[in-house]
């Protein structure tokens, strides 16, 4: 249980919050000393500008994989950050690009078709329209209605172009030198931003990941049957007491020789790690699930990760509640066992007993730890509904006294999320993340 004064979710927040204030105050400071155009609109632009440029910054930073800040505040929340910060850019870089051809229409006194032709021509603005192109087009695959209708591996790909937008922006900003080399100040403090943003992107998404699966050689040990349509895969690998994992994570698993080196699944540890072995469980609900049941043992195994603030690094409570829903039982297992003192109690939904994967290890370690288990079975549709704020309060009475964490379907993980607000469940108390890579 964690003692400390200052929760570790709101140290990362406040962390991160002070460094894009004090870019933003760098940034304003620029602007208002070196920011004037040749005229009004086209410093306007020029304002627009260099905030899209600091925002496309934390884009990267958002999306790099820190450790640091994937463990206080989870990839799911940073995730949705990047999403909206990726909006907000959008409009920014077209509000930039706008106000640059109007600001140049009125200086040459032209249309803004002609001028819009004749920046074309200029290989700084060219890149930087290219860029623009690059970041609308992400933006319309990333709505939801298209996104639904993508498959994952599809928009992932298309969304790698940001990467290119990223680099064309970067090379339009390099030459137009009133912004990046305005003084030997700008041009230090834009060079250094650029390359830790790119640095950390590199370091958290390609170096870590490579040196660590040179280093472990993660390969499948076992395959076991849990039920008709779940299973659970042993990792091995060596030094594995130095794989920086913990009850409640989730790694991004490839496995090469199973199918194709470019398809990942997200799927959380079902065990706390031992030093000696990891384990993943998961439910054939696509292809790649599906086919993890004929893995071979001895299958090279690529792991990146372990990612997720879904650990007991954020307990505040002697006491606890896991709720699970279907097989979100695996990182609260994992957790369970983890579980080293305090009251705990499990709730388990699912639609029938059979469904109940892992329901007999969890017993196992409630039974040695003095906890409760909970199994809730029904269908929503048919009145089975255990989540409302009367029901879950009488299952836990002190719920309010506890650490909650919640894994389970979105519907569920929402229905549990508003109970608890209408309990009046203090935030710092409650820790749910969801488990994916968009």
């Amino acid at each position: 249980m964690r003692t400390g004064s200052v929760p570790p979710a709101v140290a990362a927040r406040w962390a991160l919050g002070t460094f894009v204030v004090l870019n933003l105050l760098i940034v304003e400071t620029l602007f208002i000393t070196e920011g004037s155009g040749k005229n009004g609109t086209l410093t306007v632009a020029k304002f627009f500008g260099l905030h899209a440029a600091l925002l496309m910054l934390l884009q990267l930073l958002l999306i790099a994989r820190i450790p640091w800040l994937d463990r206080r505040i989870g990839m799911d929340r940073l995730t949705v950050w990047h999403r909206w910060t990726g909006f907000t850019l959008l409009w920014l870089v077209l509000t930039h690009a706008f106000l640059v051809v109007l600001g140049y229409a009125r200086l040459d006194d032209a249309s803004m078709t002609k001028t819009f032709l004749a920046l074309a021509g200029v290989p700084a603005s060219l890149l930087g329209m290219l860029a623009a192109a690059v970041f609308v087009a992400i933006a319309v695959v990333s709505t939801r209605a298209l996104r639904r209708r993508l498959p994952y591996e599809v928009w992932h790909g298309l969304h790698l172009l940001i990467y290119l937008a990223l680099g064309l922006a970067f090379v339009h900003q390099l030459q137009e030198t009133t912004t990046f080399t305005s003084s030997a100040f700008a041009e230090l403090y834009w060079w250094a931003l650029w390359l830790l943003a790119f640095g950390a992107l590199v370091a958290g998404r390609i170096a870590i990941p490579v040196w660590r699966n040179a280093y472990h050689r993660f390969q499948v040990s076992a395959v076991t049957p849990e039920s008709h349509d779940v299973v659970s895969v042993y990792v091995t690998g060596r030094h594995l007491d130095r794989f920086p994992a913990r009850a409640g994570q989730f790694c991004i698993w490839r496995f090469p020789g199973h199918r194709n080196w470019w398809l990942a699944n997200p799927f959380s540890l079902s065990a706390a790690p031992d030093g000696r072995s990891l384990r993943l469980t998961a439910r054939a609900v696509g292809s790649g699930s599906a086919g993890l049941r004929h893995l071979a043992a001895g299958t090279r195994v690529f792991v990146e990760g372990p990612y997720g603030a879904f650990t007991s690094l954020h307990r505040t409570r002697p006491g606890s509640v896991l709720i699970a829903g279907g097989v979100g039982i695996t990182p609260v297992r994992a957790l369970l066992e983890e579980q080293s003192g305090g009251d705990v109690v499990v709730l388990y939904r699912v639609r029938t007993e059979q469904d109940a994967v892992l329901v007999e290890e969890i017993r196992r370690l409630l039974a040695v730890r003095g906890g409760r288990l909970h199994l809730l079975t029904g269908r929503t549709g048919e009145g089975a509904r255990p989540f409302e704020p009367q029901n879950l309060h009488a299952l836990v009475p002190d719920i309010t006294e506890r650490d909650i964490y919640v894994c389970g379907p979105p519907a569920m993980t929402s229905a549990v999320l508003g109970t608890l607000r209408h309990l009046g469940v203090p935030g710092r108390q409650v820790h749910a993340e969801k488990f994916g890579m968009a």
